[in-house]
Order: structure tokens, then sequence, then C-alpha cells
């Protein structure tokens, strides 16, 4: 008999070879019956798979992340196999689940129309009807090739396993087999709801310079009703949409001439990072940061000592060719290369330390043409960029400091409930994307652990998310999509001073490398512009609004009392716009609203004669009549106290 032990403690008895869904039945009719798969010491499998030493076990619903992944790529499967019996001549290449759905690439000459997709979605259904038995099997290598020699694609993929001798896996539901690591449900049935979503274009492995495949997103839930209620979310999401919002409101635009991943400010836009720029760079000075500004680009020289241009030149602009003996530049992909410089310009003591450089940085980073959007992902931005040289004693404190700050950032915002962390670990079994040795990574991520620890951090460990030098805690947000990208990074680094010849001279006289904290504070502007779109609505805070006050007379008669109640506010440092067109005041108050501006002042002969203005606040909300003093006092300390609701 086997000891198996559950989440919770309690432990369970069974005999070599049980399944795990055998064991689900035994245990609650009911978690059977939600079962999606299983966690197997740390390991997420299918729930056929058989028990065959003592064990952790975690059986995995739906509402688990690894349970729900299981359930779409499942759907996915159904979704290729659909699309295989309508269109034989398809070629398959990969379907995996990702947050809230899943996707499958087709090689196809036709694009699929709408109807098309209408097509496959009720085939899906008629599959899940049959509830197929979904069976995994293994084949070694040249078995495997000659089952998939007509899929191109997969040849590729099993290419990467069958040099190593691994045999390769593979899962049949019905006539439709395919080259998949799993887990999946039992059978086709346990699908309760999908819905095909889209179809676009998508390179081969992201690689632009692959073939352009049709990709069909979908979604899937165990029951209609959740799938209702997540259309119903997905259509406010693309209401919200910064893309399309951000362009809508004017924020900014981009151009083909120019080229993809190089947004454009517009006014509106370029305002918004203005004011979000002045406030950090004021308050890391009041926390002790000295401003630096470092060139666009450097040498190729530079980046071999920090080991960029072997780590991460493909990400990079270079400018000139490697090969040749002439001076190569390249455009930097990040600041701290080039604040080192700063802190070499001279002898350094003990007592210097801490020193913290801050800077504006714009960077240029070579992005594929496949994860480009909107302002979330480009090709140049502009980042809240830090590095600070500090003695090991002061690690700790300098760590929490740099924390404390994002976290400032993030609350100001109104980001701070909507953030997660990741403790981004390396990955031994990948050596080579990293440099420094197993001692110095264990030692770092020691450190690391032991800050989050003691600061009570709630985060999630990503292994291989480490940068090439050091761990990170990386603050992590989703826009309204429920893509997850990177807002925020604290990295801890002890091997670039080295690399660098960074020291201080010791209370000993002894020379030593000192620490290094690298660090953003609201990370990329354009990215979190992008979330502030979509986090309001384009509905900014008052202290971030573009416009904060729009002024307009009712009649031509109180155009010089609204010019000067504009000439007020403007002198007291508020945003005012007027409107002196000549169109009805209910029309001009519509337009002003679709436009997010958060107070709207009406002037007409009553207000003149009381010295006032009639409130209107953002989301059509009557105030009432106000002297022009009083409204000022408001808006101002509206402005002051950073109010966010």
């Amino acid at each position: 008999m086997l000891n198996i032990t559950l989440k919770g403690g309690d432990v369970k008895q069974v005999e070599h070879g049980t399944t795990i869904d055998a064991l689900c039945r035994e245990i609650s009719m009911g978690l059977y019956r939600n079962a999606c798969a299983a966690r197997l010491n740390g390991a997420v499998v299918d729930l056929r798979t058989a028990l065959t030493a003592d064990a952790q076990l975690e059986i995995l619903t739906f509402a688990d992340p690894d349970g729900a992944r299981a359930y779409r790529h499942t759907a996915s499967h159904i979704l290729a196999q659909a699309v295989r019996r309508l269109f034989p001549e398809v070629k398959l290449a990969i379907g995996p689940a990702v947050d809230n759905g899943f996707y499958y690439d087709f090689d196809r000459d036709v694009a699929f129309t709408p109807d098309d997709l209408a097509k496959i979605e009720n085939e899906m259904r008629a599959i899940m009807k049959e509830a197929l038995p979904i069976e995994a099997f293994e084949l070694p290598p040249d078995e495997a090739r000659a089952r998939m020699a007509d899929e191109p694609y997969k040849l590729e993929l099993m290419e990467e396993h069958a040099d190593k001798g691994e045999t390769i896996k593979f899962y049949r539901q019905g006539d439709f087999t395919d080259l998949c690591a799993g887990p999946h449900l039992p059978d086709t049935g346990c699908v309760k709801a999908v819905k095909l979503t889209s179809c676009t274009g998508a390179y081969w492995r992201g690689n632009e310079k692959n073939k352009m495949l049709q990709r069909i997103y979908g979604t899937a839930f165990p029951k209609k009703s959740e799938l209702e209620a997540y259309l119903l979310q997905v259509e406010e999401a693309k209401k919200r949409d910064h893309n399309k919002l951000g362009r809508e409101l004017e924020l900014f635009t981009t151009s083909e001439i120019i080229g993809q991943g190089l947004p454009i400010m517009l006014p509106k836009g370029a305002r918004i990072i203005q004011l979000l720029q002045r406030f950090v760079e004021d308050e890391e000075q009041r926390r002790g940061w000295q401003l630096t500004k470092t060139p666009l680009m450097a040498k190729s020289d530079l980046y071999k000592v920090s080991g960029h241009w072997d780590h991460y030149r493909d990400g990079m602009f270079v400018m000139g060719d490697p090969d040749s003996e002439d001076e190569v530049f390249a455009l930097r992909p990040m600041t701290c290369p080039f604040q080192y410089q700063a802190y070499l310009n001279r002898a350094r003591s003990y007592r210097d330390l801490p020193l913290r450089y801050n800077e504006t940085s714009t960077l240029f980073r070579n992005e594929a043409s496949g994860e480009m959007h909107g302002l979330i992902r480009v090709r140049q931005f502009t980042i809240s960029e830090g590095h600070l040289m500090c003695l090991p004693e002061q690690l700790e404190d300098e760590f929490k400091n740099c924390l404390d700050l994002c976290i400032y950032m993030l609350k100001t915002l109104g980001l701070y409930e909507d953030v997660t962390y990741r403790f981004s670990q390396w990955d031994p079994d990948n050596r080579e994307k990293y440099i420094g040795t197993a001692e110095q990574w264990d030692e770092a991520q020691g450190v690391m652990k032991t800050i989050l620890d003691d600061l009570g951090i709630d985060y999630k460990i990503g292994i291989g998310e480490a940068a090439f030098y050091g761990p990170k805690l990386d603050i992590q947000i989703k826009n309204v999509h429920g893509k997850e990208d990177t807002l925020i990074t604290i990295q801890i680094d002890q091997m670039l001073a080295e690399k660098f010849g960074m020291e201080y001279t010791d209370r000993d006289g002894s020379k030593k490398n000192p620490y290094i904290i690298h660090r953003t504070s609201i990370g990329c502007y354009e990215r979190t512009l992008a979330l502030l779109i979509e986090k309001y609505a384009g509905a900014f805070p008052m202290w971030l609004a573009p416009e904060q006050v729009r002024v307009m007379p009712i009649t031509d008669r109180q155009g010089d009392y609204a010019k000067a109640v504009a000439d007020k506010l403007a002198a007291a440092g508020l945003r005012v716009e007027t409107d002196f067109r000549n169109e009805k005041i209910g029309y001009k108050i519509r337009e002003a609203q679709m436009q997010k501006v958060p107070y709207v002042l009406v002037i007409g002969d009553k207000e003149i004669e009381n010295n006032a203005v009639a409130v209107r606040a953002r989301g059509g909300v009557d105030l009432g009549a106000m002297a022009v003093e009083d409204f000022l006092a408001r808006a101002l300390k509206e402005v002051e106290d950073k109010v966010i609701g």
C-alpha cells in the first residue's frame, strides 16, 4: 500500500498502480466531477496517472490556474480537431492554453473568415458531445517522425527532443492525434462551454523571419453562465483598452512610416508623461537620489564588459558591422553600465556609500513584431531607472527603501491593489544564460529571500526569470485583457561591480566591490500610461489630467468674464481650456464629458452677477453654483492631495 498525502495533510492509503482519478472518486464524487488535473510531488499531471510510490498529491479544479490551463489546453486540441475535420489541408503548429483562454496556430493558404469561425465552433461542440476519450501515449523518435511526416511544424518541434534520444509524447482523441506534453482532461465531453473570439496573424515561433500563420483564439469555462460573464467582461475591457481609448482621446498615435513599436505622444499624452516624470524625479531627490544624464549609445566595448553583448545582443539595435575592425556602437537597452562610469569618475570610500544614482532613461530594445502591443511593449521607451551602490551591511535597508519608494508610487497612482510579486531566480539547468558561479547565485538569492521574507512579501517564484547578472523582485500587473507584464523591478547584483572594477576603500584600508541594487520606481512611463488609461478608462485623477478644467460661456456676452475666470485658474497653476464656440451649451458640456475633463465651469448672466461659476464634475454631476475662489481652493487641494477616487 502507498501513503498519499493530500493537500491539508490527510493521508490516504491506496494500492500500487491506483490512478489519481480513482482516488479522487473515492475522496468525493463532487471533487471527481470538478477535477481537471493534479499536482503530484509538485508536477502537474493527468488524472489518469498511476500512483507508484508514496507522494504528495493535490487535486486541481478549474479554480486553480494549472487546472484551468489543463481544461483550456484540452479545448485547444478540440479546436485543432474541428479545424482538421472541416479543412483537412491545414497544417498544425502549436496550441497552448494562455491566461483566460487558448489559441491554436494553423498554416492555411486561405484566410479564415468569421463564417469559418462559426462553423469551427459548431464542430467543436459536436466533438464535445461525442465525449471522445483522450489517451496519452509515447513513441520513439523514428516512429514519432513517421507519425507526423505530413506536419512540418510538428517535425521541427520533435527535433528538439529527438536529438536527446527522448521518447515523444502524443495525445489521441478519436481520429485526431497531436504532439503534446499534456496534461489533458479525461475526455472531450469534460469541456462544457467554448467560444472562439478572434483570428489574427502570428509568425511561427514569434519570429518575423518565419512564415505568418493564422492564430485562432478562444476561451472555455465549465459553465455557460461563467462563459457569458467572461464575455461581458471582455466587452468592458475593449472599452478600456488603452490602444483604442488612448487614440480616441488623442493621447498617442503611431505611424507606419516611422515604424512599429515607436509611438508618438500627442500633446495630452506628452503632458501626462511630463507630470509623471516631474513627480518621480522630485520624490527620488527627496529620498536622496542623485540625477545623472548619460548617452543613448555606446561602443560595443562597454556592453562586452557588462555581459550584455554576449547575453542580450539579439535584443539590441547595433550600428555597424560587429565583424569589422571599425568601431561598433549600439543603442542602450539599459542604463546600468553607463551609471557605473559615473561611479568610476573618482575613487570611492566606504563613507561615500550608499551612493544612489537615478535617471530618466530613454532605452531601445529590439522587440519581435509579434510581441509589441500599443504602449505596453515598444521598441523605444522611457524608464525611471536607478542604480544604488552600497556596503553589504547596508543592502537590506536600501532594498527595503527601494521597495518603499515603489509602493508609494503605486499607491499614489492607484495601482497598488492591482499588483502581485514575483521572486525571479536563475535556472541552474540553463547556465549559459547567466554569469557568475552557483555559489554567487545562491548567496544573492539567499539575501533577497531573507529580505522578502522579513518584509512579509507574498511572492511567487519565477525560475529562469532572473536577469543574467542577478535575482529580481518583479512587481507584476495585468492589463484589461488579463495579460501580465512586469511594471517595476528591483534587482540585487554582486557581479557587475567586479567586472567593471568598481571598488571602495573599506575601514581597514582594503579594496572591496560594492553591492549594487538596480531598480525602477514606476517602471516604463509608456507602459504606466497604458495601465493608467485602462485603470481609469481615460478619466485620469485630477492631478494627472492633461486638461483639468474647461470654461464655457452660454453666450458671447459672458465671454470676457469667462476668459477672466480661465486666466485666474491658469495663473494658480491649473490646466485650463476655454470653449467659446457658438454651439448649444448642452452639446459643449457633453463633448467635455466625452473627453473626460474633470471639471466644466458654465457661465451665464447669473454667475457674472454673483462672481461665481456653475460647476459640473466629470460624470455629469452638477455641483451647482460656487464662488470662483471656493472652486479654485477645491481644485488645488484635489491636485495637491493627488486624489485618485
